[in-house]
């Protein structure tokens, strides 16, 4: 029975990272209507800047610090200089323009740091808590990202920018009737997924080890959870990211093997998909005909 709560509570920190991926998704899918494709490479490009920072001699937390403003700077200029002279083109250029990030970001790393395999420090204990259930990386991990889901919700919830955020996806017409710049607020989701990207990679990096295509596998998961959860809805997002971080840990140790885990997540997909399209918070529009 311990072992079966290993895997629950494993599963837990897991989901969590997914689900600051799959936020992430959701910000820019509700300003943009598009997904990132490039999502996990700058989170992934933005964790070797945070190593690079550490190695220098910079502590951890004010290294974390400084990674997470820069990759919301980062966002938020490719907003303002590769996205918004593309904003109103047809979806496929939209799609060559994220792909092309992707590769972008992927090519950097790889050309500035090699593609040798490195480790990530973690800030957390390395003994085991809750009478050996977790280790204080699981734990710690956890609780950073249950703590910034909850500084975001609340942000998106009860702040004058938040609220401006909100509306600004929801209508952008009407918005701007009203005074809210909503190119603006666009800029500042980008920025945001960005950020909570940094984040999701500087945390799970200590787990799999660093490299170029760390954050491949990571994305499915994320996309998967927003899916899962609804691509709309945020609190869906964080839902659906913990939901698979502990089907997907209970299936591979009982069921499937760690061979086949990221089968999870493509299945979770297409079922969804087939299913129950809007996933599980999402909104279901209707269309009169």
């Amino acid at each position: 029975m311990q072992a079966f709560w290993i895997q629950v509570f494993s599963g837990l920190a897991t989901g969590g990272i997914y689900a600051s991926v799959a936020l992430g998704l959701v910000v820019i899918y509700k300003s943009t209507h598009h997904i990132n494709f490039a999502q996990g490479e700058m989170a992934m490009f933005s964790t070797y800047v945070a190593l690079v920072l550490i190695n220098s001699g910079i502590p951890y937390w004010s290294a974390f610090a400084i990674t997470v403003v820069l990759a919301f700077m980062v966002g938020a200029l490719i907003d303002r200089f590769v996205l918004r002279p593309v904003q109103g083109r047809p979806i496929l250029v939209v799609v060559i323009v994220m792909v092309g990030l992707l590769l972008i970001f992927n090519s950097l790393a790889n050309w500035l740091f090699g593609p040798t395999v490195r480790t990530f420090p973690s800030p957390f204990p390395a003994q085991s808590m809750l009478g050996n259930l977790v280790s204080g990386h699981t734990f710690g991990t956890t609780a950073v990202i249950c703590g910034l889901l909850a500084v975001v919700y609340l942000f998106f919830r009860y702040t004058p920018i938040g609220l401006d955020m909100r509306a600004a996806a929801q209508n952008p017409v009407s918005s701007r009737l009203v005074g809210i710049r909503v190119d603006r607020m666009r800029a500042l989701g980008w920025g945001l997924a960005a950020a909570l990207g940094a984040v999701a990679g500087m945390l799970i990096a200590p787990v799999i080890f660093l490299d170029p295509n760390m954050m491949s596998g990571v994305l499915i998961y994320g996309f998967a959870a927003a899916i899962l959860g609804g691509i709309d809805n945020p609190g869906g997002a964080v839902l659906g990211g913990f939901l698979l971080g502990v089907l997907e840990n209970l299936l591979g140790a009982y069921v499937i093997g760690t061979e086949l885990k990221l089968t999870v997540a493509l299945v979770v997909i297409v079922t969804v998909l087939l299913v129950k399209p809007a996933g599980l918070l999402g909104t279901t529009i209707v269309r009169r005909v």
